[in-house]
């Protein structure tokens, strides 16, 4: 008999496992594979996660170089000897990414997986082409370039920027095939790898210079960031490979699908190449003010990147596959649905948060980086261009969302027109208000030109979708 109820109670147990597992299971695949915006939800919290941790790492490395280097001549040149290849790494590796999904995942959804494979192949092959010849012509024409970007610096910071940019080149090629790889793995929405390898490249900066730094100095900074860039490629490479998919480049001619990408690369390049124009003007003006202006304002722009980096980045990475799903599916109405949905829940979370980002600037910067070579005269003139930075956040992040509507939309020419009046805005801006506040005022023209960007995107985009309904309905 006690055999018996204990027999009866253990069944019992099994049995209540086994629906506690089952209700699990019932509960995680109504999360990530339920409705649409729930999906898009679940993998913005999911990349938003593993991206604030990867910055959280990155932030402790700027927290370890900001406690070697401070504010000095070393980092200036280290940042300006960085800018270009950054530059070109955001126009044009960066630029592949918006061009690419929206097409590989039509060609996926209605070709199948050997045509999607052979569209991957051929992009690699055209990136990689022009990444190559990118870096062998910055090689060659870099004596000219970096005299025009450091005509604030002396001969010696000259030469350093000079040494570091040649060390940095590599980095362009590297961060080419990695954002490419990184495209084909969120097209087929595996967003968790492509989210945390980065973090593979603070971790690494930060054993170089660990090792190296005491003998290398600033030139340590440069060699462990190149290293880490190529471990994350190793990295990525194998989950791609373990998932079948082919990394060898193979040019295949420009069929129909090729067509469809470079035809909305080449714009998204133009729109690019200006938008980030934007970041070089910026710190080619700082130069021009007090010694350590270009320092400062990388710093202060640290903190409001890496809020921005956690939100659009997963936002941004999350909804382009799904809006071109719907995109392909001619789902115009839940495409109205999702972006009305989530401009509201943008505007409530960034307004909020930019509150809370300005009364809590100074104290961020001295916990954050007041130590070693970094003053409090240091902290006090960088919560002031991080507060100017701040107020950009609301605008930039609904930008992204309107943005990745839009390449899903293949309409990417808006894009190049909308960064046409960015750009004529940012250089008038920053001349006029770097002149009445310093520093602090480009920090504050970046702003002003997202917010007019934001405002003309969203204006396109709505008149896009009414013209789309109105023509469906005429058709019905």
């Amino acid at each position: 008999m006690i055999r018996s109820r204990h027999l009866s109670s253990s069944i019992k147990n099994k049995s209540q496992t086994v629906d506690g597992q089952q209700l699990l299971s019932i509960r995680w695949r109504e999360l990530f594979f339920g409705s649409l915006n729930r999906r898009i939800f679940s993998a913005t919290v999911l990349i938003g996660a593993l991206t604030l941790g990867v910055k959280l790492v990155s932030m402790l490395k700027e927290m370890f170089v900001a406690a070697w280097f401070g504010t000095g001549d070393a980092l200036d040149a280290f940042v300006i000897a960085f800018m270009v290849p950054s530059y070109i790494i955001n126009v044009v590796a960066g630029s592949f990414n918006a061009a690419l999904i929206p097409v590989h995942v039509d060609v996926r959804e209605n070709q199948g997986v050997p045509a999607a494979q052979r569209l991957f192949s051929g992009t690699v092959a055209l990136s990689l082409a022009i990444l190559l010849t990118v870096t062998l012509c910055l090689g060659l024409l870099g004596p000219v370039i970096l005299p025009f970007l450091c005509s604030g610096f002396g001969p010696e910071k000259m030469m350093l920027t000079e040494r570091l940019f040649y060390l940095l080149l590599p980095a362009i090629v590297i961060s080419g095939l990695l954002t490419n790889w990184e495209s084909v793995l969120n097209a087929g929405e595996r967003f968790g790898i492509a989210a945390l390898a980065p973090v593979i490249l603070p971790v690494t900066t930060v054993a170089v210079l660990s090792l190296l730094g005491a003998r290398c100095g600033i030139e340590a900074l440069a060699i462990g960031t190149v290293a880490g860039l190529l471990l994350q490629l190793l990295v990525l490479g194998w989950v791609l490979t373990k998932r079948g998919i082919k990394l060898l480049p193979r040019w295949h001619g420009f069929d129909v699908p090729m067509k469809r990408v470079v035809r909305q690369y080449l714009p998204l390049v133009g729109a690019a190449a200006l938008m980030c124009s934007n970041l070089l003007v910026d710190q080619a003006m700082a130069t021009m003010l007090a010694p350590g202006s270009v320092a400062a304002l990388n710093y202060g722009n640290k903190l409001v990147a890496l809020v921005l980096t956690v939100g659009t980045m997963a936002l941004g990475t999350a909804v382009l596959p799904y809006f071109s799903k719907m995109v392909a599916a001619t789902n115009w109405s839940g495409l109205k649905y999702t972006l009305i949905t989530y401009t509201r829940l943008l505007l409530l979370v960034t307004v909020s948060a930019t509150c809370l980002g300005l009364w809590l600037s100074k104290p961020l910067v001295s916990l954050l980086f007041q130590r070693g070579n970094f003053t409090a005269g240091d902290a006090q003139l960088v919560s002031s261009i991080q507060s100017m930075y701040m107020l950009q956040v609301p605008f930039y992040t609904l930008g992204i969302l309107f943005v990745r509507m839009i390449s899903s939309l293949e309409i990417n020419h808006v894009l190049l027109w909308n960064t046409i009046i960015g750009f004529t805005a940012n250089v008038v801006l920053d001349y006029v208000l770097m002149h009445v506040m310093g520093v602090a005022g480009i920090a504050l023209s970046t702003s002003l030109v997202y917010a007019a960007t934001c405002t003309f995107l969203g204006t396109v985009l709505y008149r896009k979708l009414r013209r789309i309904e109105l023509e469906t309905s005429s058709c019905g």
